[in-house]
């Protein structure tokens, strides 16, 4: 199959069906990418940007026996299917041993290493894993600092293995003499009931012929736990079974052809613990026998890794890599110069809307097309592509996968289905198919995910808004907790950032609602400025006054930042955006009240929603607070400092 080049191509594949031979298991399916050709190359790694030329090498007969041998190695700990093996790591080569091994012995739960402790201990806990890996302590890594306070706060927690950063770096291997399982002092700083165990040594001890569980796998079986739902109070984890995974795998094969294969060489540098990185930049290439590049520790994160990405493409000869909106902004700052990027066939864009000015400016500068795409946890990765062979349409998403239905749907105040979006209608955009999820760990969170549209299918409420034209193509049209509503007025941010994107001097732009006590909600932008170039508030807004037709969507305020939040995949983070304005609108408004506070905190609370904790300075002024603050579309609390020097009742 060469690739998908127009929506006929998807019905033809449909009218096929999926194979009856797929794989069974993620690792069925990775071994199957690799008796393509065994002593072909399968992964990469190499420590530093500086190093790029320097890389270890894995051939598809050496990446499944690592795999394997890691897989035994959770086994003999007494793994079965139903165990749950987290990790808290970064790109390393492990990592793939640990999620893939992991899965073949019971299911990975993914937890990302940019985490505090506390929030650590808190997912390890609610997915109940009885299997840790993480790092053991590295000179300049802090991720043990973080994790070892916590450990005794997972009652469920029978193993730590950690995996030794010196294996990985040239020059320190001097450091790997002792074992961290073997430290006396790395013994006594874990909990006795846990048991330590080197990552290296366990699986040395391993076969990696074959798997010594003798495993029979079915396509209902549990493979995965990914984290979603934000970065504050307790996220989402979602269930993904190896069916969702393999169904996935094989769709998006089908969809891009063979520009994933044999001879392609696909560059990682979004984070393991992202389902775009794993599914992407994993499974699918492994699938396909590819060769994977890990880049760094930290990916595009990696100290220079942005600055010198054209040279190590021009090196590696990159076929494709997958990045966010942030990462090709960053881009267009780094001068392709004479370095030779004729190997890049593509690269994807998801996680968020590309800005139509980051778009055109970096397929001019580079010559490199870029595919937009759309996908999320709960569709395991890709749900829809601009096709590879076919027509690409700024600014849309693409065409679905094959073997995934999905459709914008009209729903009513409660969320209920009322019919079918007609063409070019913006609705929510539900999807259908293998790939979708079981379900999130706790049902009180799955409560409205599924929606029954009257066909006998199950359809994913996405929560994002969206429209499909005459010829397939979809085009998104916000998330529904991001629009912006104004006195009842739906603002999609989309139509302040776009031109603020077209502004020479912005890297990138953010719109968020502010909360306001008439309309609810009014416009503000968020701008991060190209490096060594200068604009000014005033002369942003100017600029968008004769770019935005839209009277209602012109931003109230416009602030410029040193650098924009963003999530550890590098998608802008908007809840940070969001609880700042609502720190600064409760200010404001107790101020002008006369009211004086010890203090005026926001906190993100959910999914899009902010809570207000007030402390005041007297108990008098209680009254009047709640009435101030009771104008807002947010929740608050309010108390009085210990310290108040208001009078107590019996004082009056």
């Amino acid at each position: 199959m060469k690739g998908i080049a127009n929506q006929n191509d998807v019905l033809a594949i449909e009218a096929q069906g999926m194979p009856a031979d797929l794989p069974d298991s993620t690792y069925a399916m990775i071994c199957r990418g690799a008796a393509i050709n065994p002593s072909a190359p399968a992964l990469s790694y190499f420590p530093g940007a500086d190093a790029y030329r320097d890389t270890e090498c894995w051939t598809y007969g050496e990446l499944i026996r690592d795999i394997t041998r890691t897989a035994n190695m959770f086994s003999s700990l007494g793994a079965g299917s139903r165990s749950v093996i987290a990790y808290v790591l970064p790109n390393l080569p492990e990592t793939h041993f640990v999620i893939w091994g992991g899965q073949a012995a019971g299911i990975v739960c993914a937890i990302s290493p940019l985490l505090e402790g506390e929030a650590i201990a808190e997912l390890l806990g609610a997915a109940g894993a009885s299997v840790l890996v993480t790092l053991a302590p590295f000179p300049g890594v802090d991720l043990w600092q973080r994790v070892q306070p916590v450990l005794h706060k997972i009652p469920s927690l029978r193993h730590l293995v950690l995996v030794n950063m010196a294996d990985r770096v040239p020059g320190r291997r001097r450091f790997t003499a002792r074992m961290p399982a073997e430290d006396g002092a790395l013994r006594s700083a874990v909990p006795a009931h846990i048991q330590l165990h080197d990552f290296g040594t366990a699986i040395g001890r391993e076969t990696g012929a074959k798997l010594d569980s003798a495993r029979h796998f079915g396509a209902g079986d549990s493979s995965s736990y990914f984290c979603t739902g934000g970065t504050t109070g307790m996220p989402k984890i979602a269930m993904r079974c190896h069916g969702n995974e393999v169904a996935n795998a094989w769709s998006a094969g089908e969809f891009f052809g063979e520009s994933i294969g044999p001879g392609k060489t696909i560059f990682c540098g979004l984070p393991l613990f992202h389902v775009n990185a794993v599914m992407a930049t994993g499974l699918l290439p492994f699938f396909k026998g590819a060769h994977v590049i890990l880049g760094t520790p930290h990916g595009f994160r990696g100290e220079g890794v942005i600055q010198r990405f054209w040279e190590l493409v021009a090196y590696h000869r990159i076929n494709f890599f997958s990045a966010v909106p942030t990462i090709y902004a960053s881009l267009l700052d780094v001068p392709v110069d004479a370095h030779d990027i004729s190997s890049l066939e593509y690269g994807l864009c998801g996680a968020a809307s590309m800005p139509a000015e980051v778009f055109r400016t970096f397929q001019e500068r580079t010559g490199i097309r870029i595919l937009e795409g759309y996908g999320l946890t709960e569709g395991t990765c890709v749900s829809a592509v601009n096709p590879p062979n076919g027509e690409r349409r700024l600014g849309s998403i693409g065409r679905r996968v094959p073997g995934q239905a999905m459709k914008a749907v009209v729903v009513d105040d409660a969320g209920r289905y009322v019919r079918d979006c007609s063409a070019g209608e913006v609705g929510l955009l539900v999807i259908s198919g293998a790939n979708v999820f079981d379900g999130y760990l706790r049902d009180e969170q799955s409560g409205k995910l599924w929606l029954e549209l009257g066909d006998g299918r199950r359809w994913l409420n996405t929560g994002d808004l969206g429209r499909c034209d005459a010829d397939g193509y979809f085009w998104l049209a916000g998330r529904m907790k991001d629009l912006i509503i104004r006195g009842g007025h739906n603002i999609d941010p989309a139509a302040i950032e776009e031109p603020l994107h077209r502004h020479p001097s912005v890297q990138i732009a953010a719109a968020v609602g502010r909360p306001d006590a008439h309309a609810g909600e009014l416009p503000v932008a968020y701008v991060q400025l190209r490096p060594g170039l200068t604009a000014t508030e005033s002369e942003l807004a100017e600029f968008m006054r004769a770019e935005i037709g839209e009277r209602a969507a012109l931003p109230k305020r416009i602030r410029i930042v040193d650098r924009m939040p963003v999530t550890g995949v590098g998608k802008i983070f908007k809840p940070e955006l969001k609880r700042r304005e609502a720190a600064d609108v409760a200010r404001l408004a107790l101020a002008e009240a006369g009211i004086d506070c010890e203090a005026v905190t926001a906190a993100i609370a959910g999914p899009g929603g902010i809570r207000i904790s007030v402390e005041l300075h007297d108990s008098n002024f209680e009254q009047i607070a709640n009435e101030v603050l009771g104008r807002y579309p947010f929740e608050f609390g309010i108390s009085v400092a210990p310290d108040s020097t208001a009078p107590t009742p019996d004082q009056e």
